[in-house]
């Protein structure tokens, strides 16, 4: 069963569609709000739902994406770190890696100085997956700013990204990763974890022999 990263951004894209679907039909079309924050939301719901619907070629969803980047931007990153830097509570990333796993895009290893946890890779076919992404990823791009010239695009980055780093949003990662499965997680609140002796199953993993 696939996870859907942003169900708020799709609402709230039918939502804007909706209406602006009915003002059209009565021959009239509503001057966007002087509100930047708004537009910016109406603007990120509607990507949002494009890119979900560019990915569905590749038999994914925004959450698959936005793991495999993760992992691939931190190769050998274990499940525990994964979790904080998605801002997600971490067993509910054990399902979306299975769900990787299962299809042979990320393999969990052995992890080189931790026999307690694993090590988290993308596979030969994972890679070829992100590689499908990027594609996926810079045709998206180029049609939401389709009616803006390169030299607008990059004054907008920088501007968004100024306004991102401010918000201090974790570069690259999605706020929705903190919806996945349930109530969000809050901002900047680190989950503390017990440690796990090396009897203790690992979650969504076979129980570990203990060292030697």
């Amino acid at each position: 069963m696939g996870i859907v990263l942003m169900q708020n951004d799709s609402l709230s894209n039918r939502f804007v569609g909706s209406i602006t679907s009915t003002m059209e039909k009565h021959g009239s079309r509503p001057a966007h709000p002087r509100s930047t924050a708004f537009l910016l939301a109406q603007v990120g719901a509607r990507a949002a739902a494009l890119f979900a619907t560019r990915l569905q070629e590749l038999e994914l969803v925004p959450a698959h994406a936005g793991t495999l980047r993760a992992i691939a931007g931190n190769a050998g990153i274990s499940q525990q770190a994964l979790a904080s830097l998605l801002g997600m509570v971490p067993s509910r990333l054990v399902s979306l890696l299975d769900e990787l796993e299962a299809r042979a895009l990320v393999e969990r290893r052995d992890h080189p100085e931790d026999r307690r946890v694993y090590a988290l890779h993308l596979t030969e076919k994972g890679s070829r997956a992100m590689a499908e992404i990027g594609r996926v990823a810079r045709a998206h791009d180029d049609a939401v700013c389709a009616s803006l010239s390169e030299k607008e695009r990059e004054l907008l980055r920088s501007l968004l990204s100024r306004i991102a780093d401010e918000q201090k949003l974790t570069p690259g990662v999605h706020p929705g990763f903190a919806y996945v499965g349930g109530e969000p997680r809050a901002a900047g609140v680190q989950r503390v974890e017990k440690p796990r002796s090396r009897q203790t199953k690992v979650a969504g993993r076979p129980k570990r022999p203990p060292a030697p």
